[in-house]
């Protein structure tokens, strides 16, 4: 995620490596910071792969070297590819969304959509999955009411899934107001998958309405 975050920023413009990492802090903050000595090899292994490339080394920063960086076509391209992958990290994917609302404003209309229809989707497979958990715990509930220590387990653990539910319901309905103001109309579109009752699937790759 961070390599996403540094292209991104520099997607804007030239930028000093201790900016960078100071945005992505302010990003991912409070308690999650970014750890120098990760983030400087990270920059050193995007430089040696070319996406990245600090023209004329070092420049002078209140009293110290600091090293500006910029981005590459090849930057550039692994940017795109970056921001339209939806399969890596599916465990990891929320976060990974709203790092790339960053730079949503780089992307075609058409690009802009997909993403939003993926992860409108995304939002939705989990509230319907836990609405199965929900009914499978109601049912095994019932079978066991003379037992009082799994009735209680069962009661508990309803009361966390409906907690969980309860915030991918929001996420859902934030991310549904998002695509509505940033998701231009494009001609030749069909039901989205924000709709009510809309089955998903994916096939190359690609959301599409069965």
């Amino acid at each position: 995620m961070y390599e996403l975050y540094i292209l991104s920023l520099l997607m804007r413009g030239p930028m000093h490596g201790y900016l960078i990492a100071k945005i992505i802090s302010d990003i991912i903050g409070p308690f999650a910071k970014v750890s120098h000595g990760s983030f400087y090899p990270l920059l050193a292994r995007m430089e040696a792969e070319e996406l990245i490339a600090a023209p004329g080394g070092a420049t002078p920063t209140s009293g110290r070297r600091q090293r500006i960086y910029r981005i590459t076509e090849a930057g550039r391209r692994r940017f795109h590819q970056l921001m339209m992958d939806t399969a890596s990290s599916p465990g990891e994917y929320q976060k990974l969304f709203w790092a790339k609302m960053l730079s949503l404003d780089l992307l075609t209309p058409e690009d802009r959509q997909y993403l939003f229809d993926h992860y409108l989707a995304y939002c939705q497979s989990h509230v319907f999955y836990l609405d199965r958990e929900l009914a499978t715990l109601a049912g095994q509930a019932a079978a066991t009411l003379s037992d009082t220590a799994n009735a209680a387990m069962s009661a508990l653990a309803a009361e966390i899934i409906r907690h969980h539910r309860s915030q991918w319901q929001f996420e859902l309905e934030q991310v549904r107001q998002w695509r509505e103001r940033v998701v231009p109309a494009i001609a030749g579109t069909t039901q989205s998958a924000e709709n009510d009752g809309e089955h998903v699937a994916m096939a190359g790759g690609r959301m599409t309405n069965r």
